[in-house]
């Protein structure tokens, strides 16, 4: 009774009515993650067997140039790639999520926020697994552990709610205007490049240090996740505002956006 009262007071199409379908979004969240590893050999061992691979490949590839220049290369690197590929992926899981859903949506009312929310959040899960990689990369190259690195929830809490604001932003946007995939494509390779993942920072001129450093949200939070798990340092306080901040603005942007224009989404879908 006092669970349907609670209900009652959520305005419906807001970004809180998702937790009047926590079941469902629960339901959702297992099944992409089932999904993703249906009739696989390894299975689940892929979550930590795929990231390995690729940054095996790339530790061959850019070893050569920057692996003196910044010690323990395999690891820095690995902690780029973990947050890169969790954010990119997640949003672009979650930009397709409204259109892939059509058929539900035309049939029944539930909460439109869940389904980018169910791809975000089971992207988060494959990689919090692929974590189990990351600390075998540690291991065998003998890199230092840190208690430092227990400080990782915050910095994926950080992602997380940046790739939230994103993913619904460009939900939203998709059902409008379908190239919005291949033009996000384009702009994160782009924003690869420019988040020094396999180079250190220190390469790029100063002013455009200064604007990937402060200005690039994703270096943010990778800035911060190598300072815990690669040098074992407490991150810059203003990096840690910045992430929070960046995180929180884009956050109420996608949602503010998501929410405007979720009532025109069946008539495009």
């Amino acid at each position: 009774m006092m669970e349907d009262r609670h209900k009652m007071k959520v305005k419906s199409g807001s970004f809180l009515e998702v937790f009047n379908y926590k079941d469902l979004l629960n339901q959702l969240v297992s099944r992409d993650i089932k999904l993703k590893y249906r009739r696989s050999f390894l299975g689940y061992v892929w979550s930590i067997l795929n990231p390995l691979l690729v940054m095996i490949v790339m530790v061959i590839v850019f070893s050569k140039m920057f692996d003196r220049k910044i010690p323990h290369f395999p690891v820095y690197l690995f902690a780029g790639r973990i947050l890169y590929e969790f954010v990119i992926g997640s949003c672009g899981k979650a930009l397709g999520s409204i259109t892939d859903n059509s058929a539900l949506l035309k049939k029944t009312y539930v909460s439109k926020f869940m389904f980018p929310l169910a791809k975000i959040t089971s992207s988060l899960v494959d990689c919090l697994f692929s974590l189990g990689a990351f600390l075998l990369v540690i291991i065998f190259t003998r890199s230092p552990f840190y208690w430092t690195m227990l400080l990782f929830p915050i910095v994926f809490f950080q992602a997380y709610l940046f790739a939230c604001g994103m993913g619904f932003f460009l939900a939203q946007l998709h059902v409008f205007f379908r190239d919005t995939r291949y033009i996000w494509n384009a702009i994160t390779t782009m924003w690869m490049y420019c988040s020094a993942i396999f180079y250190p920072i220190s390469m790029l001129p100063d002013w455009l240090e200064f604007l990937v450093t402060y200005f690039n949200p994703l270096y943010v939070y990778i800035s911060q996740f190598r300072s815990i798990a690669h040098t074992g340092t407490l991150p810059d306080p203003i990096i840690v505002g910045l992430g929070f901040a960046y995180a929180i603005v884009f956050f109420g942007i996608g949602t503010l956006s998501f929410k405007k224009n979720q009532d025109k989404f069946i008539l495009y879908i």
